[in-house]
């Protein structure tokens, strides 16, 4: 039996995390839930699951959360310090999927507990990579990722082979607007944004599949996690999204990962690592469709290389620019700006703190620096996103 905690528990990875575990019938036991605002679901999964706290970083959903787990032996914990402390648990494997900023301290709280980290929280990876592996080594435990895109990174490298690898190239779907003019784009609405062609998640993950923001970070997170040049990694629209990622060596050998695009099959590698586990995993019929690849139009999704110059600056400057593109995107779902504003909100952000000397490698405590530069370029993006003239919208 395993000892499992789920943070993120009642969004799209950890749903599809506890749907693993029933389906599979994982011999586990849950130490800690924690879930953001949805008080109703993650009652509902501590009274399933029957972990020793859930926790609702909401505060006013304390008292709710209390009073549906009356009875069930469960204890009810909420804010954000309790988040952390609930990472901190000890436990043998630790999914981090909280989005955003927000799952920083929590993911190194897990990491310092020695645990597995299944990491499906993209900034932090971004925002303190290099310290956060440090860190779960350490502690004597590891990070395995659950992006798809690395997860399948991380089945193709051969560890003895690392120094022969020529790139990586991860794939793209294109998201919703992979055949949309611009012009079309600028009216795009944050349904349309959120609806995405093969893959269910949040809103904020969604929004950056659409503006291929996501694939950005994931070029920074692949550049942190299998200590790859950027130059030396590449992106490829494959919009049927069974190819995940591929491994190209020096000899002109290619490794791919396919699967379906179905998250809880990344989950599963990340939970069964080193070994395989057997559950009823969706599986391939590669008669049905071409699977077709082409170049990313940059124009069209300026976020891409946005986010290679700031992985080439290096420093601060990659949190300065996820922190500034999750405020633009909290932007656009709340109708402040348009959809084409949000990479124009992201980079002038940036432009603005490198002009005035604001992005820098603050010292001292890890969390508090990067805390300091995410809150800078937040306030600064907002004041970007107020100067923008409202766009029409269908």
């Amino acid at each position: 039996m395993r000892d499992v905690s789920i943070l993120g528990s009642t969004g799209s990875i950890g749903v599809s995390t506890l749907d693993l575990f029933d389906k599979s019938g994982a011999d586990i036991r849950i130490v800690a839930l924690a879930a953001g605002r949805n008080v109703a679901l993650l009652a509902d999964q501590a009274l399933r699951w029957r972990p020793q706290v859930a926790v609702i970083e909401d505060e006013a959903g304390l008292s709710e959360l209390r009073e549906r787990l009356v009875g069930s032996g469960v204890r009810a914990a909420a804010g954000r310090q309790a988040v952390i402390e609930a990472a901190g648990m000890r436990a043998q494997w630790i999914m981090s999927a909280i989005v955003g900023f927000a799952g920083l301290a929590p993911t190194l709280a897990a990491a310092r507990s020695g645990a597995i980290v299944a990491l499906a929280n993209k900034e932090s990876l971004v925002c303190a990579g290099p310290s956060l592996l440090r860190i779960a080594k350490l502690a004597g435990g590891a990070v395995i990722p659950v992006d798809s895109e690395h997860s399948a990174i991380f089945q193709a490298l051969e560890p003895h082979n690392a120094t022969h690898v020529a790139r990586l190239i991860l794939t793209a779907s294109g998201g919703p607007f992979r055949t949309w003019t611009r012009e079309a784009m600028a009216l795009a609405t944050p349904q349309q944004a959120c609806a995405h062609p093969n893959w269910s998640m949040g809103a904020k993950i969604s929004v950056d599949s659409a503006t291929m923001m996501n694939k950005g970070l994931e070029v920074i997170e692949a550049a942190y996690l299998f200590a790859m040049p950027p130059e030396r990694i590449d992106i490829l629209v494959h919009p049927q999204s069974i190819v995940h990622s591929l491994v190209e060596y020096e000899d002109g050998s290619t490794l791919a990962q396919l699967g379906a695009p179905d998250m809880r099959t990344p989950i599963a590698c990340a939970f069964a690592w080193p070994e395989r586990m057997d559950w009823p995993a969706p599986r391939l019929d590669l008669t049905v469709q071409p699977l077709t690849f082409d170049l990313p139009d940059l124009e069209r999704f300026p976020a891409l290389s946005l986010a290679k110059q700031a992985l080439a600056a290096g420093g601060r400057t990659p949190a300065a620019m996820s922190a500034a593109n999750e405020q633009a995107v909290a932007a656009f779902l709340n109708g402040r700006i348009g959809f084409l504003d949000i990479s124009v909100v992201a980079a002038e952000t940036l432009e603005r703190m490198d002009r005035h000397n604001m992005i820098s490698d603050v010292g001292g405590d890890l969390l508090e620096g990067a805390g300091a530069i995410d809150a800078a370029a937040r306030r600064l993006a907002d004041e970007v996103a107020q100067g923008l003239k409202p766009r029409a919208r269908a």
